[in-house]
């Protein structure tokens, strides 16, 4: 027996990066894999890999800012696998790069609507899922930006703040009904999105290497361990938590 048999987890952003990663490491577990994403082929890829390894995983397409979407998805994961105990809301994108004043507001309104508000939206259909089934866990992804400022990124570091907020009230208001909610918040990744960021810098790598204490970038399996283990029976004394994974970063 496996901990997660019987299981089912709900990833977005799916597709690639951390989420991908944390597709194969619930499977490993035992869990039924509901991959999400708005990118159908690089989703549809992830439940290969799944299934290739020996899990059980399936597709559905969504865009995580759109309520009818977000609603049809836990429709079809309650038709497809009659429950949802676990639910990593992972979809993200970073932005543009620019001092406060000079941050495009067209970019900041779509920062923020990913971020943030396609987390509500996803909270929003997992937890009356989850009540039916008298509890389960969500974890959200903030960031390490979501508890300190990181200068021109004005849109990424309110949204990934409020992505902790959001954590911490729906934690209150959901424990003594059996549903878990915490946060993640990782500092430098190697992603495919950080991978765009720092080819595009010749020396970017080394710097942001230079800021971690460990100094190295962290990994979506180190990550993905960490989603996995919020969701274990041993972590169930753990709500409203934000689990800072920076490489020491915040204890300088």
């Amino acid at each position: 027996m496996k901990p997660f048999d019987g299981k089912v987890v709900l990833i977005t952003g799916g597709a690639s990066g951390i989420g991908r990663v944390a597709a194969r490491a619930f499977a490993d577990e035992g869990a039924r894999v509901v991959v999400s994403d708005r990118t159908e082929d690089e989703g549809r890829e992830t439940v290969r890999r799944v299934s290739e390894a020996g899990g059980e995983a399936i597709f559905v397409q969504a865009e995580v800012t759109n309520s009818s979407e977000v609603k049809a998805l836990l429709q079809e994961v309650e038709r497809a696998c009659g429950r949802l105990d676990f639910a990593l809301n992972n979809a993200g994108i970073d932005g543009s790069r620019a001092r406060t004043a000079d941050y495009p507001e067209e970019t900041w309104a779509e920062v923020v609507n990913v971020n943030l508000t396609g987390v509500f939206l996803c909270m929003k259909y997992e937890i009356p899922l989850m009540l039916r089934n008298g509890g389960g866990v969500i974890i959200n992804m903030s960031s390490v930006a979501g508890v300190t400022g990181f200068p021109e990124h004005s849109a990424y570091t309110a949204s990934k703040h409020g992505v902790i907020g959001l954590t911490k009230t729906a934690a209150l208001e959901y424990a003594k009904q059996g549903i878990r909610v915490n946060a993640l918040c990782p500092a430098y990744t190697r992603t495919p999105m950080v991978d765009r960021i720092v080819q595009s810098k010749p020396g970017l790598e080394a710097k942001l290497q230079s800021r971690v204490p460990i100094g190295r970038l962290g990994t979506p399996e180190e990550i993905s361990a960490a989603a996995v283990y919020l969701c274990m029976p041993s972590a169930s004394f753990i709500t409203g938590h934000s689990l800072v994974l920076d490489g020491g970063i915040m204890a300088e």
